[in-house]
């Protein structure tokens, strides 16, 4: 018989407070605004010799410092087709179309993404913490790893993928 170990974390300090905004399938941006950001994880694994997949005590303060990143930021898409960002000093120009955002830098988080969608930013938050895990926990057998990042209450983009 197969045997299947996993853990979860969602505390309630995995936490980001951020704005966004998306480009709608039929190219409409929607206006900046922010979330209040929940985030959770789950982890597939083999045991180890004590019995866990990793221990929640050591993990838990990397997926804080994941959302920690993210925290009282302008998140910005890059990959974009139609949103064109540019650095200039201490700013960041952001243009869509005629429009133009000027934000100061130290506010920005660019992030390699096509749209700033909860589903991506799972995928994101999920390729942190899965560099964070495998540095701090190099001999750890997992196999997939399942990030939410909830919006709104209720409301969640979820990633999951092979660890």
């Amino acid at each position: 018989m197969s045997r299947f170990f996993s853990i979860e974390v969602a505390k309630d300090y995995f936490n980001f407070a951020s704005a966004h905004f998306l480009i709608f399938p039929d190219g409409q941006r929607e206006p900046l605004h922010g979330h209040n950001y929940q985030v959770s994880v789950t982890l597939e694994g083999e045991i180890d010799h004590a019995g866990v997949v990793l221990d929640f005590i050591t993990f838990k303060p990397l997926v804080k410092q994941v959302c920690d990143a993210l925290d009282h930021r302008t998140l910005i898409q890059t990959e974009s087709p139609v949103v064109k960002v540019h650095r200039r000093g201490k700013e960041i120009e952001v243009r869509y179309k005629t429009q133009r955002l000027l934000l100061p830098r130290q506010d920005v988080i660019l992030l390699p993404l096509v749209n700033t969608s909860t589903e991506l930013l799972a995928e994101h938050v999920a390729d942190q913490i899965r560099r964070a895990v495998r540095k701090k926990f190099p001999h750890a057998r997992i196999r997939s790893m399942e990030v939410g990042v909830e919006e709104a209450r209720g409301q969640r983009g979820m990633f999951r993928g092979e660890f």
